[in-house]
């Protein structure tokens, strides 16, 4: 009976470590694409920042009256 639970315990520490390398390897991969994607369209990405400054000013601002009404 011991045997057989230190045989499933190994199991499942397999299935475990399998599904962990598995995550970090996809992780990887997609950092890998992020920093790809970044680099290769990079003056787009600054056209689309620079349109979402302003944006990102009246949200702040809305933040910070609903604070200050408080």
């Amino acid at each position: 009976m011991a045997e057989e639970l230190k045989q499933e315990e190994k199991k499942v520490d397999a299935k475990k470590i399998f599904g962990t390398i598995f995550k970090v390897v996809l992780g990887l991969v997609f950092l890998v694409l992020g920093v790809w994607a970044v680099i290769r369209w990079f003056d787009s990405l600054k056209i689309v920042f620079t349109g979402c400054i302003g944006l990102f000013l009246i949200l702040a601002g809305i933040i910070t009256l609903a604070i200050a009404k408080e």
